[in-house]
């Protein structure tokens, strides 16, 4: 059984659209960059594992609802997601179900990652979670795992997790998780560096509940090239620029931003004034189960909430193809099917 895309949640953000944009997105070949496996539950199968536990529509799912606190929405998560993710196997079926839904919504490339603390506590080997989730990618499909891990990760024994992971070819990079208002400590610019030296591509989180500092800190310190969220930046012209001229990529989640009140309205999202200074802002969905969102539905909200026009929607779709891990001839493919899908 595929897990259903929530009637609900897109219904919201269609609202409005004409037929022909609306068309326009579901044919659009795509990409997605900033997804958390634990935070992509399918819930059917997590009401199938444990009847009568969870409710048929979590109270999160309605259209309105946001998140009070980040507090409350971890809580939530952790709820979830212990019940679910705990075993490889588990890991396997939520992929294979993400997946197939991505497929459907015309999704080419994927990167996602799992919570370094949330499997190992588990007592899950983490090369063997990274391989379960591989293995899940149906044809046609390119997937890349990261290694996510917060800010005070090696203060819960999590050092030889890491270790592994950047030993392991199933493990594309690293991933700072919140919880922003932590310090950035030493050991993370020091696992950071070593993962870039071995070759690793590394995110962080930063700009999201922070302000525009955490994202210039992350880029100082880390030396990332990819900063997931980013949104608080335009706080600074002088860090736009430097985005810019540095060809870092913002891996942006709107209805994320808006469940979570890091924008007071749906219109205020700074996504449009980043990629019309020409930042390199790709849309992701963060953690569908929690927002009850597709990435279908990301752009149906740039289009409905910001008022993209088609040629916007296909650089955003374009600016997915630019930063994916994948040799440059694939890329070349993708870029002219998109010049071709343009052009149609």
């Amino acid at each position: 059984m595929n897990m259903p895309l929530q009637a609900e949640g897109l219904s919201h953000w269609w609202q409005g659209l004409d037929a022909a944009t609306a068309d326009f997105i579901r044919r659009l070949p795509k990409t997605e960059h900033h997804l958390h496996i634990e935070g992509a539950t399918p819930y059917h199968l997590l009401r199938e594992a444990y009847p009568g536990r969870f409710p048929e529509v979590p109270e999160h799912w309605q259209v309105d609802y946001r998140f009070d606190s980040f507090q409350s929405f971890l809580e939530i998560l952790a709820a979830h997601g212990f019940a679910w993710f705990d075993s490889p196997d588990r890991y396997h079926l939520a992929a294979r179900e993400i997946f197939l839904n991505a497929s459907r919504q015309n999704v080419r490339y994927m990167e996602l990652s799992f919570d370094a603390f949330f499997s190992s506590s588990q007592g899950h080997c983490v090369t063997t979670i990274a391989e379960a989730i591989l293995s899940a990618a149906p044809a046609g499909l390119t997937v890349k795992v990261f290694l996510g891990m917060t800010r005070d990760a090696f203060e819960n024994g999590l050092e030889p997790v890491v270790r592994k992971a950047l030993a392991s070819d199933l493990v594309s990079g690293l991933d700072l998780h919140g919880i922003e208002p932590l310090p950035l400590r030493e050991w993370t610019v020091d696992i950071w560096r070593e993962a870039d030296a071995l070759g690793k591509v590394n995110k962080a989180h930063a700009g999201e509940f922070g302000p525009a500092q955490n994202v210039l800190e992350v880029i100082d310190r880390l030396g990332v090239k990819r900063i997931q969220h980013g949104v608080r930046a335009t706080e600074d012209p002088d860090l736009v620029r430097r985005l810019i001229d540095e060809g870092i990529a913002l891996d942006v989640c709107p209805i994320s931003n808006w469940r979570l009140q890091v924008i007071d309205k749906p219109a205020d999202h700074p996504i449009r004034q980043l990629i019309e200074a020409q930042v390199t802002c790709t849309v992701s969905t963060d953690d569908p189960f929690l927002f009850n969102n597709h990435l279908e539905e990301e752009y149906a909200f740039l289009a409905n909430a910001l008022r993209f026009n088609q040629s916007q929607l296909l650089q955003v779709a374009r600016n997915g193809v630019q930063v994916a891990l994948v040799p440059e001839s694939v890329r070349s493919v993708w870029l002219a099917e998109l010049d071709a899908f343009a052009n149609a």
